[in-house]
């Protein structure tokens, strides 16, 4: 019997022109170029600035290239996953409103909520569907517009996030292409570390909370970096055991853009050299869902079919995980 995966068929990309420099940020808070780049490896990064833009807005053009490469007509994508953590609204989904902007008129969709690590939860549900033979074309996109939820007055959170969008087309295949296992976990008590402390259920929207500037992100950064190097680190390594590869079976490392220095620690945990691992948090910092696919779309050239890929990430919650990809095209 032919095994049906879930081959990567198309990536499309896009971070939008505005860019924040860490020179633009030692006007605005107490930092330094040299003290931003020694710690997070980041020079810059995208801000979807224009009034009245939001997720949607990143998302759409990322989608479009796909469709736009492929010759694909909207109406036969089947469903749209979007990994976001800055939907436009709090209901409709964004990716409801992303298929009504595209055209994708047949599709269902929903959004999903796993912080960085919501581009690998989204590529696992989407393969799901199509090895059961459901659906036939899927697209995941990880969009975040995180200037809309950063507080540009902590030094500690603002030097760390951009805006962009990465998409992905999943289409079933039967030649062992595709997304062969992925381990993903979660820990809830990481949410002290993690969190934006209102907005939701628990502390709804109030001028005191808004006041007290509890609608921003926040985050404990010497417990985060701690267990994220071990989380990427040890399930990226469980993964390889898993399927009985090593560091020399694996074409490229494509690890969340959140610090250069878990990124480093990832890569030598599981014998990866310094040039197969793809980095671009110098040009885009940590644009949240969207990094794993911004870093796919811009290597894109770069792969070559039927190399073996692992990606990895570590997200708020706390979530994180691995998956390992037989690139398709």
């Amino acid at each position: 019997m032919i095994k049906r995966t879930a081959a990567i068929t198309a990536i499309g990309g896009y971070a939008p022109e505005t860019k924040i420099t860490n020179a633009d940020l030692e006007k605005m808070v107490d930092t330094n170029d040299e003290w931003i780049k020694t710690r997070t490896g980041i020079s810059e990064r995208r801000i979807l600035k224009e009034p009245g833009k939001a997720t949607s807005d990143l998302a759409v053009p990322a989608i479009q290239e796909i469709l736009t490469k492929k010759n694909i007509d909207p109406t036969t994508i089947d469903c749209i996953i979007c990994a976001t953590i800055t939907p436009d609204m709090v209901f409709p989904a964004t990716a409801n409103i992303i298929a009504d902007k595209v055209g994708a008129v047949n599709a269902f969709g929903f959004d999903l909520s796993a912080a960085c690590s919501g581009f690998l939860y989204g590529l696992t549900t989407a393969a799901a569907f199509i090895e059961s033979g459901r659906y036939k074309r899927i697209i995941v996109v990880g969009a975040d517009k995180m200037s809309s939820i950063v507080d540009y007055t902590d030094r500690n959170t603002c030097i760390l996030f951009g805006d962009g969008a990465g998409a992905a087309l999943l289409e079933a295949n039967e030649e062992g292409y595709g997304i062969l296992d992925s381990i993903l976990k979660s820990d809830g008590s990481g949410k002290d570390f993690l969190h934006m402390k209102a907005g939701g259920s628990l502390k709804p929207a109030s001028v005191e909370t808004v006041l007290a500037r509890e609608h921003f992100a926040f985050q404990e950064g010497k417990t985060v970096f701690k267990f994220a190097v071990k989380g990427m680190a040890d399930v990226s390594a469980e993964l390889l055991e898993r399927n009985q590869l090593t560091g020399d079976d694996i074409a490229w490392l494509v690890p969340h853009q959140a610090n250069l220095r878990i990124i480093d620690a990832t890569a030598n945990r599981i014998g990866i050299a310094k040039e197969k691992v793809m980095i671009n948090i110098e040009r885009y910092g940590n644009t949240t869902a969207a990094t794993i696919p911004l870093c796919l779309w811009e290597w894109q050239d770069k792969i070559k079919k039927g190399d073996n890929i692992v990606l990895a990430a570590f997200g708020g919650g706390f979530t994180w995980g691995a998956t390992i990809i037989k690139w398709g095209f």
